[in-house]
């Protein structure tokens, strides 16, 4: 090698050390930057009310998404249902919802930045094909989002695991799968049980579908995050204890509980849906738990919509991550929020470990904070005896307080006019749209809508249409 080039084989040996140290400081820094500059954006975006210490929105989620207009078809019957009249004369076509899914996604990854939860709903994703559903979940994960698909439970494990599974390989295609389970009794037409007079007789069917993803787990290694979803009414909230003490133990890592508002078809409103508030269903939930729920620790969105309790059982012990009520926990929670923010620990370790070093460096009061908070949460669980005997179990309680329709109509035409609405009720319904954890994409004009609007104002219109695009009487793919 002549003289020459040996410096310039230093230089190029420089350049590649100066690249991958560069690409490794990327890769660990806390915060990924397009997802630090969408949380300052929304948080700007808040109503001043609900910008309060323990709100998550906007300082460690930029809020969770749904798909719209992708299939809004369903094989149950219930009451009541949020579909519009004009869903179900829809076509469920594997094309257009790939093609829709990487669309809206493509835009919620540019306005929210990445690793955001992300709900594949229309209607029931199990009437997509295996191919459609895995093909839907691959695009949004390309797109920077932690799917879950929603779904009545109503289908069997051939389709789990022709979903899960590569057809040319047989090898997994997803190390995870996340999956809510709507079960109640407001609902029609299951293959098992056509018509329930109570919550218990569904619980076999919500046994059954915990099974799966466990019979999924050791047969092929793919671990799942199962929520549980359930419609509440009149008829149900006094049933609401009994589904969480027998169903704890299933395999559920999250409950979640929606109060029937006036949405979607009036021909299944069958109840007057307004006889209890939101206070009664978490009493409810409470008892079920068998513990007080800490659902004012951490904030997501306006409480009058959103009440999160995170913790979980150690054996028959409800244990609460936080107590709301201690100031060491809540200077614990700021310190968190302070130091991890829009962090994403869902890395593989040796990643996960560097991110975590970075955040202790820029909070560095969050370290003795966690030890004393570790141990007043073994407390909680019952002692480090009790955690030697049994493995402690995480469990998430959640209730989404969704609005009538006739309020969202004026309180979202008032915002598009820029105007602040004089009745009271739909000026709180606007306060509760602009905090809106829950919102869908609409490539067409660029912008994410809160799903009470996508459900209250813009499905009719858009089902209507998509009738025309997608008649029933041709044959999807």
């Amino acid at each position: 090698m002549n003289r020459i080039g040996v410096p310039r084989v230093q230089s190029l040996v420089s350049l590649r050390i100066i690249h991958r140290l560069r690409a490794l400081e990327r890769a660990t820094r806390p915060e990924h930057p397009d997802l630090a500059a969408a949380l300052a954006r929304r948080w700007e975006e808040l109503p001043e009310s609900v910008r309060t210490p323990n709100q998550m929105l906007g300082r460690r989620i930029a809020g969770c998404e749904g798909t719209q207009g992708v299939f809004p078809a369903c094989n149950l019957a219930c009451t009541p249902c949020y579909h519009s009249r004009e869903a179900n004369r829809v076509r469920v076509d594997g094309d257009h919802t790939v093609a829709e899914v990487e669309a809206q996604m493509r835009l919620a990854r540019e306005l929210r930045g990445p690793s955001q939860h992300a709900q594949l709903i229309g209607g029931e994703v199990t009437l997509l094909g295996p191919e459609a559903h895995a093909a839907a979940l691959e695009a949004m994960i390309r797109n920077g989002r932690k799917p879950m698909s929603m779904t009545h439970g109503d289908f069997d494990y051939d389709y789990l695991e022709a979903l899960a599974l590569d057809p040319e390989t047989g090898r997994p295609r997803f190390r995870h799968l996340s999956f809510a389970g709507h079960f109640d009794s407001t609902m029609r037409g299951r293959r098992g049980i056509k018509r329930v007079r109570g919550e218990a007789e569904l619980n076999p069917e919500r046994k059954r579908f915990c099974a799966m993803f466990d019979r999924l787990r050791r047969e092929h290694g793919i671990d799942s995050y199962l929520a549980h979803n359930m419609t509440v009414t009149p008829r149900n909230l006094d049933q609401i204890a009994d589904v969480i003490r027998e169903c704890r133990s299933y395999g559920f890592r999250m409950f979640s509980f929606q109060p029937a508002a006036f949405v979607g078809n009036p021909s299944r409103w069958k109840e007057e849906y307004r006889s209890f508030d939101d206070d009664d269903v978490w009493r409810e939930v409470e008892r079920g738990a068998g513990g007080r729920l800490h659902s004012r620790a951490l904030q997501f969105g306006d409480p009058r919509c959103n009440r999160t309790a995170y913790g979980g059982f150690q054996g028959g012990r409800y244990w609460s991550l936080f107590d709301e009520d201690d100031p060491r926990e809540l200077r614990v929670r700021d310190s968190f929020i302070a130091g991890f923010g829009g962090v994403d620990l869902d890395a593989p370790l040796p990643l996960a470990a560097a991110r975590l070093a970075r955040v202790a460096a820029r909070e560095p009061r969050l370290v003795p904070r966690a030890v004393g908070f570790a141990g007043r949460l073994v407390g909680r669980m019952g002692g480090p005896g009790a955690l030697l005997r049994k493995r402690p179990r995480a469990v998430t309680f959640a209730m989404h307080s969704f609005m009538d329709a006739s309020v969202v109509r004026p309180a979202w035409e008032a915002i598009e006019r820029g105007e602040a609405a004089e009745e009271p009720s739909v000026r709180a319904a606007q306060e509760r749209l602009q905090a809106c954890m829950y919102g869908m994409a609409h490539p067409e004009d660029g912008r994410m809508v809160p799903g009470c609007v996508q459900h209250s104002v813009l499905d009719p219109r858009q089902n209507a249409r998509l009738a025309e695009l997608l008649p029933l009487h041709d044959r999807g793919a």
